[in-house]
């Protein structure tokens, strides 16, 4: 279970950032988080695993408190916090393989981890992972050789290698065509659901977390404007989160936007054919 209490974040600048939010997130749930750009989104999520630091407030992860940990302490507390990135964060010359094992790194002496050589054990685990995203015969290919959607795949996979009790998503769907943002997130959910993993997701598509999150969450100017299921994400709400919008117009045009993505994949596999 997370649970944040009263985080806040100011920056020397003066501007604020993330004010008192308070939120708990049981095991297995997962939570969207959606807002405008500069709400804190990302902030938040950074907060949480202190790639950011918080001005005040408490983040217990199963009932460790997070925030003025050492860095000796927070490294180890950092082992049980799986991240995946939007822009994947892979080493692109490593193989598949390496990139999942580099999930392992808080784990394993530095020497091993240097020359590459990591237990038996962590090797099946990471074989085990690859095959449960759907890239297992992908093992051996150099990062850089995949599509977006495989390297979203990869990060997850290293996440996992964690073994952590909590993920923490950054925008995974950003960089990625309709059809496979559905695919990564019904992933995610899947995965989530087998381990019992609690997991914040920062999204911008909100149509997208209406469809697959639990709960929605959202931000406006660092304060928490909205907290429900994705039923009660009404017009109203909407607005309260992003100001005034057409936003059955706009779900419309989300709509017909996709069917226009797929009729030109459609077009374009009738031509390579």
């Amino acid at each position: 279970m997370l649970i944040l209490d009263a985080l806040s974040k100011t920056y020397k600048t003066g501007d604020t950032a993330l004010s008192d939010v308070s939120l708990t997130v049981p095991k297995g749930q997962i939570m969207g988080l959606i807002g405008p750009s500069g709400a804190g989104k990302s902030t938040l999520i950074r907060c949480i695993n202190r790639l950011v630091e918080p001005t005040g407030g408490k983040v217990l992860l199963n009932d460790v408190d997070l925030v003025g940990l050492g860095k000796r302490e927070l490294r180890q507390q950092r082992r049980r916090i799986g991240m995946i990135f939007q822009e994947y964060a892979l080493v692109e010359r490593l193989t598949v393989m390496e990139n999942v094992l580099s999930g392992r790194l808080g784990y394993v002496p530095f020497w091993r981890s240097y020359l590459r050589r990591f237990p038996a054990e962590d090797i099946t685990r990471a074989y085990a992972l690859l095959d449960r995203v759907g890239l297992l015969e992908h093992a051996d290919k150099r990062a850089d050789a995949l599509s977006g959607g495989q390297r979203q795949r990869v990060g997850i996979a290293r996440a996992l290698a964690q073994d952590p009790e909590l993920l923490l998503v950054d925008e995974p769907t950003a960089s990625l065509d309709p059809k496979t943002s559905r695919q990564i997130m019904r992933l995610l959910i899947e995965i989530c659901a087998e381990r019992g993993l609690p997991a914040i997701v920062n999204i911008h598509d909100v149509p997208l977390a209406q469809q697959f999150m639990q709960r929605i969450v959202g931000l406006r100017a660092g304060r928490v404007v909205f907290d429900g299921p994705p039923d009660l994400l009404t017009q109203d709400a909407l607005t309260t989160i992003y100001g005034e919008e057409d936003w059955n117009a706009m779900r419309k045009g989300d709509e017909e936007q996709s069917a226009a993505e797929a009729d030109a994949r459609e077009r374009l596999a009738a031509l390579v054919v």
